[in-house]
């Protein structure tokens, strides 16, 4: 309990923690994102979302870690996979990938305590040309909201950055879901929505750690949840892609912690 309290607490209910924290973070972001790399390979035509999550358990307990996402609320996997029109929280299953199928893969870890969160985008096959703007443009909303992020700037300014750049490409920002603080916990203050209006929200701050998360769809933004209450598709079964990173907000800018290691965070990097 006592490492969860170190630092205070904003008016708004966001943690500031402390510069020796960041240490914890890159440790654990490092994992996660060096799991998203290894992973990658696997992500072919014919391939089972569940054979890939069963691989990133292994990883995970491989490397002494803990998955998060085992055992909250219920779930039972080490990843969420999410294919196609599938907007986020997608369940590995049986059901194989197709050529040109796209795929979200959302993974969060714990190291030592400390929680590292990333997704990114995977292709099967050959990337259609509209699915390869989609992600392109997902990818770019993404860096634009991490741009935004500096002491004096409000999380309305990242928003504001994600959702103007998407709808100059004619797609839209998912609203139903956000982004989320953490450190010590999976998700605390404050939700990081990815639209907004510049200078409104809580102001940032050096010590927020939080994740910024875009979902992007080529159609409108509307989602349904279906009845297994975790998968959540686009309402008009349009193409859907997030990235995502965990970062540290520092004294002029701010740190991701969950880069590649490979620089293999962008499905087209080869």
């Amino acid at each position: 309990m006592k490492n969860e309290l170190r630092g205070r607490l904003t008016k708004d209910g966001i943690r500031i923690y402390e510069p020796s924290d960041f240490a914890g973070m890159r440790v654990a972001g490092a994992l996660a994102a060096q799991i998203l790399d290894d992973v990658a390979p696997m992500v072919e035509i014919g391939q089972t979302t569940e054979a890939i999550d069963t691989a990133i358990n292994q990883m995970v307990e491989a490397a002494g870690a803990k998955s998060a996402t085992i055992g909250y609320k219920g779930y039972q996997h080490a990843s969420c996979i999410s294919v196609n029109h599938v907007v986020c929280h997608g369940i590995p299953g049986s059901k194989t990938l197709k050529d040109g199928d796209i795929l979200n893969v959302d993974v969060t870890v714990i190291v030592d305590g400390w929680f590292g969160d990333t997704s990114r985008m995977y292709v099967a096959g050959k990337l259609p040309r509209k699915a390869e703007r989609l992600i392109q443009v997902t990818y770019e909303s993404l860096m634009k909201g991490i741009e935004a992020v500096k002491p004096g700037n409000t999380f309305g300014d990242i928003g504001h950055a994600i959702q103007s750049y998407v709808e100059a490409h004619r797609m839209s920002v998912v609203r139903d879901f956000c982004g989320h603080g953490l450190g010590r916990v999976f998700h605390a203050p404050p939700n990081v929505l990815h639209y907004g209006r510049p200078g409104t929200g809580a102001v940032l701050e050096e010590g927020m750690f939080f994740t910024i998360e875009p979902m992007v769809n080529l159609g409108r933004p509307e989602t349904k949840t279906l009845a297994d209450d975790w998968t959540a598709v686009t309402r008009d079964k349009s193409l859907s892609a997030q990235f995502e990173h965990s970062v540290g907000v520092t004294a002029d800018g701010c740190e991701i912690f969950t880069l590649s290691p490979s620089d293999r965070f962008h499905p087209t990097y080869d």
